[in-house]
């Protein structure tokens, strides 16, 4: 991609996701996602409608007069996006690719991260991670990834989110909020999963195209799978093949609920005909 062409496409995903950021989810975020605890911060007179327990008794016996403690969060949180970057993401029939809504979650949370005073930090994955990219404050850093969403090209042809959580689990030592972007057309990554749980607070995001929950009954198509490269003719009229391939994906739905509740993740499904917007809304809702 020519450099002009990506510098316009990034400003204009800053001026869309940092607005959203700063109006809509800064204090969401911060309520829904708490500092490592309460640490000193000073001492003042004691004003009407202090608590009582917190007293300082050593500075209000030398100075006479009823002095208090007061305390603020330690805010300074680590979060981390894994991205899923495998040709399957790069789909999408109604209002955008799942890539590129991946893109824009990515950069609202990212932004609504630094404004909160916290690092962010990137690992793009598909068989693999591709990239990896250190948890750094900083709205340049923001920009960086964001540049590296949308130019990107990854070199694997596959998911592997179980190798994924591996990964993250021997490079990211320090407790982390984790958001997990992916389609999880994939299985195999509950172990992994389980063990990065007990760490780490993982939140894993299901973007959803709505043709891949069911096929439309438009006869013969020629189709190619997006990861393995495989072509074939595909009978749409067939009921029985219909009815195949719908399971098929809601048994991944099934796995990937299943599998980040068990663990004791959360989990959200957004599907690219709906508004990312409203579900990160409640998402954040729900957790506050």
């Amino acid at each position: 991609m020519e450099t002009s062409e990506l510098l316009k496409k990034v400003r204009k995903i800053e001026i869309k996701t940092k607005g959203l950021s700063r109006h809509l989810f800064s204090g969401e975020y911060h309520s829904a996602f708490k500092g490592r605890g309460m640490s000193f911060s000073e001492v003042r007179d004691y004003q009407y409608g202090d608590d009582v327990r917190n007293i300082d008794w050593n500075v209000t016996a030398r100075t006479g007069t009823p002095h208090v403690k007061i305390f603020e969060e330690e805010r300074e949180l680590t979060v981390m996006l894994l991205i899923d970057m495998s040709p399957s993401a790069y789909f999408g029939t109604v209002n955008q690719l799942k890539n590129e809504m991946m893109t824009e979650i990515c950069a609202v949370l990212a932004f609504s991260a630094i404004q909160n005073n916290d690092k962010v930090g990137v690992a793009f994955f598909s068989g693999e991670v591709e990239k990896f990219i250190p948890p750094k404050k900083g709205k340049q850093h923001i920009l960086r990834i964001i540049r590296e969403l949308i130019d990107f090209e990854p070199k694997g042809s596959e998911t592997n989110i179980g190798a994924t959580l591996e990964y993250f689990n021997n490079v990211v030592k320090k407790r982390s909020i984790c958001f997990i972007l992916s389609d999880f057309l994939s299985m195999g990554y509950e172990s992994p999963l389980r063990v990065a749980a007990r760490r780490h607070d993982i939140i894993g995001v299901n973007i959803i195209d709505p043709r891949e929950e069911s096929l439309p009954n438009v006869g013969l198509i020629r189709a190619r799978d997006a990861e393995t490269g495989q072509i074939r003719w595909i009978d749409t009229a067939s009921r029985r093949l219909r009815e195949k391939y719908e399971h098929w994906h809601q048994e991944h739905v099934d796995y990937f609920e299943a599998a980040f509740r068990k663990s004791g993740a959360s989990v959200m499904n957004i599907r690219t005909n709906e508004s990312y917007v409203d579900a990160l809304h409640k998402f954040f809702q729900q957790r506050s």
